[in-house]
């Protein structure tokens, strides 16, 4: 049974659209179930995360798929957005090549990177949970898992990778220098906060609050930088006191807005601020960024600064690459002979059937006393007329093409003997 993936990430779609398509992983078991009724595919996975939402799907026909593509385009968050031009459809071959250049961190903004294996182990096992997967989808994704382990087992490919947090850094470091006496502001505890987190604060500055919804969370988070803790509630009253802020949450809406940061700069005297949105949905409002004063860098703003970088590992590409074509193909190797399994089985019913007719005829013939030589040499001329019948058949019935074609398969499937 075929298989699909629809999708759009970094290099078809901008962050404005991206967000607007993008699943949370506490959404994604509500989705599936939306896409199981509105496609009937037999697997379904999805993986959303900054920089994509792809839709993984087993079905009968590419139907599925586009079905899938139009459910996404009648979601709310889409409403009035043309997603054609940035959707990309692929099948068969192209959907495991595809998923193992994700996993291993080739089809990322940031070459190499790490984060996105765990996601997808993340969303796979969210579908699994939902009932979603067990049959050849499943077994991709696992393959998936053994084909970016291997990657970066076997290649340079993660060795040189700069992560968000680095890169913000390096920004950071050119508009302010030295960072010694500068005010830090995080904005979520996630895991791409915790690594800016882990950049920033090993430049000593000046000092570092974690903002979070959940003041408990936040605390836990600054703890281990020697940082303090406050609410999201606290932002519009405290974000002035701020050089830098790098905000990645989990929110559907903005939770900075240009009426907060021109108030803030006000009492700043128009001090620069430095701001990191790393969250999609965005979490600073793009106008933010026409301030003067403000230098606000989103993913994909990072990215660009990122990709200058990235020539020095193409060998490291090459050698990836040709690990998931060789992988690729053994998948697909394996789905092929997959999908011969009914007829195998059905094959060899009927063999044993005829097996079974001609064994009763010859255990009747040596019951009443018939030659048992002769008794053989009955049981070999039925089981070859009844295993000759239908080919025959097909053949006499046939003419040009079909006739050509029904011979090229048995000389495939019946071999001449070589002599010894």
């Amino acid at each position: 049974m075929p298989l699909y993936a629809i999708g759009l990430n970094h290099r078809t779609a901008p962050i404005e659209i991206r967000e607007r398509v993008a699943f949370p992983l506490e959404t994604q078991r509500p989705a599936l179930d939306a896409l199981k009724r509105h496609t009937a595919a037999d697997e379904i996975a999805m993986v959303s995360t900054c920089n994509r939402t792809e839709i993984y799907l087993r079905a009968t026909n590419v139907e599925a798929a586009e079905k899938a593509a139009s459910w996404l385009s009648t979601q709310p968050s889409t409403h009035g957005t043309d997603l054609q031009p940035h959707l990309y459809q692929l099948a068969e071959a192209d959907v495991a090549r595809h998923a193992f250049r994700v996993a291993s961190g080739l089809d990322s903004m940031i070459l190499g990177e790490p984060q996105i294996l765990g996601q997808v182990k993340l969303a796979v096992k969210v579908a699994d949970e939902a009932g979603m997967l067990g049959g050849p989808l499943d077994r991709l994704f696992q393959e998936t898992f053994k084909v970016a382990k291997q990657v970066r087992t076997d290649t340079e490919i993660g060795a040189t990778s700069v992560s968000m947090a680095a890169a913000s850094l390096k920004l950071a470091q050119q508009l302010f220098g030295d960072l010694r006496d500068t005010r830090l502001l995080l904005i979520g505890v996630g895991e791409m906060i915790e690594l800016a987190a882990t950049h920033f604060a090993a430049q000593t500055p000046k000092s570092i609050v974690v903002a979070n919804r959940t003041l408990e969370r936040g605390r836990e988070l600054a703890a281990r930088f020697n940082a303090s803790a406050i609410t999201l509630q606290q932002l519009p009253e405290r974000i002035h006191e701020f050089d830098i802020v790098i905000s990645s949450t989990a929110s559907t809406l903005p939770i900075i807005g240009k009426g907060m940061i021109e108030s803030a700069l006000r009492i700043r005297r128009h001090r620069p601020m430095f701001m990191v949105d790393l969250a999609v949905p965005r979490d600073i409002e793009a106008e933010v960024g026409d301030l003067d004063d403000v230098f606000l860098y989103t993913l994909d703003a990072l990215g660009k600064v990122i990709q200058q970088n990235t020539e020095r590992r193409e060998a490291a590409v090459q050698e990836a690459d040709a690990i998931i074509e060789r992988r690729t193909v053994e998948y697909m190797q394996w789905l092929g002979s997959r999908a011969s399994v009914p007829v195998i089985q059905q094959l060899r019913g009927k063999a044993d059937h005829y097996r079974q007719i001609e064994l009763d005829r010859a255990a009747k013939m040596l019951a009443r006393g018939d030659d048992p030589v002769k008794v053989m040499e009955q049981l070999a001329h039925g089981l070859t007329n009844k295993f000759l019948h239908h080919p025959l058949a097909a053949l006499n019935r046939s003419t040009g093409s079909e006739r050509e074609a029904l011979a090229a398969a048995l000389a495939k499937l019946y071999p001449d003997q070589e002599e010894p």
